[in-house]
């Protein structure tokens, strides 16, 4: 049974899916995709499921994503969309499977510490 929405995460971004069968119309914060994501190598990660799937047109997906900067952003688009496509069609499983795109990149920015300025920079050691 199809869901309603698919989610998708990466880094601190979240992606939101609604995804119908349709023209091949892909609309990201009422915005199309293009104008969204200004770069033709985000666009192509976001696109990823539906090229590796060959379902590029078959589908008209709505997309909210909160959080994160663009890169992120895509990730994030990427996973929902191959979680939905998983969903909606149990012949494309193994393609999405092997191309890498069903798992959750956990990566995360890690923690600036105290006594320091970044995460792992130390500031300027002075011997006198």
């Amino acid at each position: 049974m199809a869901k309603e929405n698919y989610i998708g995460r990466r880094k601190t971004s979240t992606a939101r899916l609604y995804i119908k069968p349709g023209k091949g119309e892909f609309v990201v914060n009422d915005q199309p995709l293009e104008d969204f994501i200004s770069t033709q190598a985000r666009i192509n990660v976001a696109k990823l499921p539906l090229e590796v799937t060959e379902l590029d047109g078959t589908y008209d997906i709505k997309v909210t994503v909160r959080g994160g900067g663009v890169t992120g952003q895509a990730g994030a688009i990427s996973l929902a969309l191959a979680r939905a496509l998983d969903d909606l069609n149990e012949d494309v499983h193994d393609k999405l499977k092997a191309e890498g795109l069903l798992t959750r990149d956990d990566r995360m920015v890690e923690r600036k510490k105290y006594g320091q300025p970044k995460a792992r920079k130390k500031f300027q050691f002075s011997k006198r």
